[in-house]
């Protein structure tokens, strides 16, 4: 089933966003021990104001199991909720790095999803994203965007499928993705 995060779910997104960014979370964390990242990543999903907030994020619940999640929010406020994530990762963690705008004004922007591995192949990404495109139109979005690695041709693969259209490339953190949109 899917439903809102709640704070209590943290410990169990943080594990999610870590397989969503693979390399970026130790590069965030400013560490390579999965340690580290898991207590970064559960501190600001826990809170709200940021962008990895429990606020911004669905979801899927099986037998009370967060097992898949998918977390968005409006592109306009890009600087607004990572400026406290940021602030922390340099000052607490000695993070260095200066991230390029991921997404911008105008875009519902998907900025993880994934799902456990025990639980993949069952439909459950799809789901949550179609679940992300109701909420969006709820909230009065008419685009979707999300960044896909290059290489990555079974994410992008899943996101052609459901109406996502290549828009061009960004550059985040030292890695080269490719900028998807979808319109509502």
């Amino acid at each position: 089933m899917i439903r809102p995060a709640q704070p209590t779910d943290a410990p169990a997104i943080a594990r999610l966003i870590i397989l969503a960014m693979g390399k970026l979370a130790a590069k965030f964390a400013n560490n390579s021990e999965e340690q580290k990242q898991l207590d970064l990543f559960e501190r600001f999903v826990a809170l709200t104001g940021n962008q990895y907030s429990y606020t911004n994020i669905l979801v899927w619940d099986e037998a009370h199991d967060v097992c898949g999640m998918i977390m968005a929010y409006d592109g306009a406020k890009l600087d607004e909720l990572r400026s406290p994530f940021l602030q922390y990762t340099t000052t607490q963690l000695g993070f260095t790095g200066q991230p390029e705008d991921e997404t911008q004004p105008g875009e519902y922007y998907i900025d993880c999803l994934a799902v456990n591995p025990g639980h993949q192949g069952k439909g459950i990404a799809k789901k949550l994203i179609n679940a992300l495109f109701k909420r969006a139109a709820e909230l009065n979005h008419q685009t979707v965007g999300l960044l896909v690695s290059k290489g990555n041709d079974k994410a992008k693969k899943l996101y052609t499928s459901l109406g996502f259209e290549v828009k061009g490339d960004k550059a985040l953190l030292g890695g080269v993705h490719e900028h998807l949109q979808h319109r509502l």
